[in-house]
């Protein structure tokens, strides 16, 4: 019984200093527009990668359900994956160059000290937050396709183009938010920006 209590009192002792981590690295000045910054572009990028295949796989003479469903799918969970692991290889190099410089500073290792782990969970957030932005992108606009299903594939292709512009708005207003800029102004760009985009995509397809 005692060994059970130790053990408990272990794994909640545990659960509390990751719990720290998190509250410390989310606190540190830079973590929080490094976030933005990155899921902001990544999720950017991948719905911009969602209306091409949209293009590609909605809008031709007879489109099937099930291969527009396992294209943005596959796609995303693809997306993810790249964007997440090239970030987390990059932001380790960045993050660990900057460990050194300051390991030469002090004269004294800092891999088994706060800053060390704090540092670590950083490059994870970072790969986590660009490993979930293309997943949301695909979430959002395969939404569409899953409830009105094969007969209402137009329509549903329509609708799924709409959420990407939407995307591209909310974002782009995100962007103008935190950069002092007029979010209304900085969403229209960006919807419009995808708008080329889809003309230019559709364009193409049709020659094709």
């Amino acid at each position: 019984m005692l060994i059970r209590c130790r053990a408990g009192a272990v794994k909640v002792a545990a659960q509390n200093d990751f719990g720290d981590r998190i509250r410390a690295v989310m606190r540190a000045p830079q973590t929080g527009p490094t976030l933005r910054r990155f899921f902001v572009n990544t999720i950017f990028d991948s719905t911009f990668v969602i209306l091409g295949i949209l293009i590609a796989s909605a809008f031709g003479d007879s489109p099937d359900l099930r291969i527009i469903i396992a294209t943005i799918i596959t796609s995303s969970v693809a997306l993810g994956i790249s964007t997440g692991v090239s970030v987390y290889e990059a932001e380790t190099m960045e993050q660990n160059l900057r460990i050194r410089e300051m390991e030469r500073a002090m004269l004294h290792s800092l891999e088994d000290t706060n800053i060390g782990r704090t540092s670590q969970l950083t490059t994870l957030l970072i790969a986590a937050v660009n490993l979930v932005a293309p997943l949301v992108a695909g979430l959002i606009t395969l939404t569409p396709f899953l409830v009105l299903g094969q007969e209402g594939v137009r329509a549903a292709s329509l609708i799924s183009v709409g959420l990407a512009f939407l995307i591209l708005f909310v974002v782009g207003a995100m962007m103008g938010r935190s950069g002092g800029r007029n979010p209304w102004k900085q969403g229209f760009r960006m919807a419009l920006a995808g708008f080329g985009a889809f003309i230019i995509c559709y364009w193409i397809e049709s020659l094709l």
